[in-house]
Formats: C-alpha cells, sequence, structure tokens
C-alpha cells in the first residue's frame, strides 16, 4: 500500500510570501490526519524557533500520522529536530558532482563520511525514530553515487531513502531521466547489498510533469510519495495532494484508506491562509471540477452523469452542479429553475426560452450567472414581462 507524505508546512511554506501560522498549522494537521495522510512534515526547526514550537505542538496532538521534522546534515539540527518529539527524521545531503565540486568542495567519500556520522547518531539517539536520507537532487547524480551514499545511509540506521527530483529535471518519457529508472535501479541494487529501506520521491513540477512522475514512481515500486495542498513549494512547487489522491483510487488502491470529503475544507483552509486562490478547474477541489455548462453535457448528465464525469463527487462530499451562461440550453434552465424552487415554470416553454435568451445577454459579460442570487431576479423580470405582453395583445 503506497504511503502519501504531506510536505504543505514545510516544502508548502517555501513558497514566496506564504506564512502560516502555529495555529493555522495545527488545523492543517488534523484535516491531513482526517484525510489519512501517513506522514505530515512540519518544518525544519533549524530555521527558527517558532518552526521548532509548530513541530512540538503538532507532535504532542495524538494524531494518527507520524510527525516529521527536515533536517541539515548536521548534528546540531538534529538534535533540534529531536526535541521537538518527532516521529519521523528527514535528513538531506546532495551528492550530484556539480554540488561536491562547487558548493561543498568535497570528495563522495568524505560527504558518505558526514551522512554515516549524522544518521548514526540520529539512530543511536531513538531507536524507534523513523530516519529518511534524501540525497538532493537525486535524478541529477550520478546513480553510482547515489547507490553508495544510500547503502551507507540504510546501513547506518535510514529506513528511508528518497529520490529526489529537486530542479523538475525528470521526465516519465526518457529512460536515463525518469524516476521510474531510480526507483527500480535503487530498489534493485540496494537488494543485492541486502539492503531493503522504503523508497520515496519527492517531484517538483518545474516542466509540469511533477504528478506523471509520481505515477511513474508509483508504478515502478515506489513506497512514499511527497505531496502538498494545491501543489505549493519552492518555484513551481511539487505534486498537488488532490491530483494525486484521485489518480491513486483509479489505480484501484483502497479508497477506504482515504476520507476525501475533508480535502475541499483542507484546501479552503489553505488558500485562505496562502492567499492564494484555488484555480476554478482544479481537479476534485475546484469550484468548476464538478460544473457542468454546455447545452449538450448538461442534457446528458441530466439523464446519467457518468456520461460527462468519470469522478464521482460525493465521494469528496459534494454534488455536481450546472452553471449558466452563453453555452446553455433548455435544459439548464429548467433544472436551474427546479433548483430555485420554480418548477412549476417549467412547463412554460415560452417563458423558458424568454428566461434563456436573457441568460445570454447578460452572459456577455464574460462571468458565469449565479443560480441562487442572480437567476430569481431574471425570472421574475421575464415573468412581467410575459404578463405585460399577455395584456398587451389579449
Amino acid at each position: 500500500m503506497i504511503q502519501i507524505l504531506d510536505s504543505t508546512m514545510r516544502e508548502g511554506e517555501q513558497t514566496p510570501g506564504v506564512y502560516f501560522s502555529n495555529e493555522v498549522k495545527l488545523a492543517i494537521a488534523y484535516f491531513l490526519d482526517q484525510i489519512g495522510v501517513d506522514i505530515i512534515e512540519v518544518g525544519n526547526p533549524g530555521v527558527n524557533s517558532e518552526i521548532a514550537t509548530a513541530i512540538t505542538q503538532i507532535a504532542k496532538a495524538g494524531l494518527r500520522a507520524k510527525i516529521g521534522a527536515h533536517s541539515l546534515c548536521r548534528i546540531h539540527d538534529v538534535d533540534k529536530a529531536l526535541d521537538c518529539g518527532v516521529d519521523f527524521l528527514g535528513v538531506f545531503f546532495s551528492v550530484s558532482q556539480r554540488r561536491l565540486e562547487r558548493d561543498y568542495k568535497i570528495d563522495l567519500s568524505s560527504a558518505i563520511e558526514k551522512i554515516v556520522e549524522v544518521i548514526s547518531y540520529a539512530r543511536s539517539q531513538k531507536s524507534d525514530l523513523l530516519i529518511r536520507y534524501t540525497p538532493e537532487d537525486t535524478v541529477r547524480s550520478p546513480i553510482e553515487y547515489v547507490v553508495e551514499a544510500a547503502s551507507a545511509a540504510v546501513r547506518a540506521g535510514a529506513n528511508i531513502i528518497s529520490i529526489a527530483d529537486t530542479t523538475g529535471y525528470a521526465t516519465p518519457f526518457q529512460t536515463n531521466r525518469s524516476i521510474s529508472y531510480y526507483v527500480k535501479t535503487l530498489k534493485q541494487e540496494l537488494a543485492q547489498r541486502e539492503l531493503y529501506p522504503k523508497i520515496e520521491v519527492h517531484c517538483h513540477n518545474d516542466r509540469g510533469l511533477a504528478l506523471a512522475n509520481g505515477l511513474d514512481a508509483y508504478n515502478a515500486g515506489a513506497d512514499i510519495i511527497d505531496v502538498t495542498v494545491m501543489g505549493l513549494g519552492e518555484r513551481t512547487g511539487i505534486i498537488d495532494l488532490a491530483e494525486l489522491l484521485i489518480n491513486l483510487i483509479d489505480k484501484n488502491e483502497n479508497e477506504s484508506n482515504w476520507d476525501l470529503t475533508y480535502l475541499k475544507k483542507l484546501y479552503e483552509l489553505v488558500s485562505e491562509h496562502s492567499h492564494i486562490s484555488i484555480p476554478p478547474h482544479h481537479p476534485a477541489v475546484g469550484k468548476h471540477a464538478f460544473t457542468h455548462y454546455a447545452g449538450v453535457h448538461v442534457k446528458a448528465v441530466a439523464k446519467d452523469e457518468e456520461l460527462y464525469q468519470s469522478l464521482n463527487p460525493q465521494i469528496f462530499g459534494i454534488n455536481s452542479s450546472l452553471a449558466l451562461g452563453m453555452q446553455s440550453g433548455f435544459t439548464a434552465v429548467e433544472l436551474a429553475l427546479k433548483q430555485i424552487g420554480k418548477s412549476e415554470l417549467v412547463e412554460n416553454k415560452l417563458l423558458v426560452v424568454k428566461i434563456l435568451n436573457q441568460i445570454k445577454e447578460i452572459a456577455k459579460r464574460g462571468t458565469a450567472i449565479d443560480i441562487e442570487t442572480e437567476l430569481p431576479e431574471i425570472v421574475e423580470q421575464c415573468v412581467v414581462d410575459q404578463q405585460i405582453s399577455n395584456f398587451i395583445y389579449r
């Protein structure tokens, strides 16, 4: 069974301008826990004391999910994370040739010594701690470097190795650049050394392929996939939580493990406090995700929603809806009239046509017509107009 790691409060807060108060972070954590996320990565306590407080608060909240902290590959930073009472520790250190030469100015052997020292220390401090080692920028690192560093990390006490597509470089269309290649190769190479850590993937969306790469990793046997709400994160962000879950359900993952009725409220909470709007066309949680508009569509779904829907909105705790505007037809007006409690007007075909024509005229302003607030006014005016017309030509 695939596991989900949510990093909205860590990676997500790396979105420029995004800040979540500790009170909001706790609320986000509760929603994630209700949905059934396995690991909640709250942040890096080395950044500031407020983040450390948030991690500690959430770690003590009694949630089912594992609560995790992110840490530089330094013993001092590991201590800060462990002081928060976490179940999960993520340590990262790149072994890409460019990073070793131009940034760290050390060779692979020295890098591995550092990784082993820090992970061994963390393991000695807490025997049941889940420890993840991430060779940052994995998919642009020599695979043999990744294997060597990962092997040493597991022997030192790491339970999880994360394949990080730090720059969104991976693509499922080229074998040696695919996440699946790294998942399969790493699993095989480690198994030959009788090492069997869980394999995690962290996919950035720089080329618009984060979700595709995540599903590619899933098919290759990855154990954990990282996500954020709304795909928030550094630059273009990472895999979106809702988008991943709806695709995993489609791949026969057991949807009973996740309560997707909390998704919409979670997204609204994160949107409000990140000051980033949810795109209306966002899958599952967007305003238009289950809204039907074009006349042909509305007429068909009035008979059978599956004719123009491959997802059941009820698993998200919502219902399908319709929109009124330039694309609307006769059926849409009839359904809308019933929705606002004016079903008796449906039999008056001339009135329905008049209402439809008025809707199309108003829709030229470029926005959809609100059924609950604007339609009653349109109906009232059209009824009055028809009464006047009938009186004149009586």
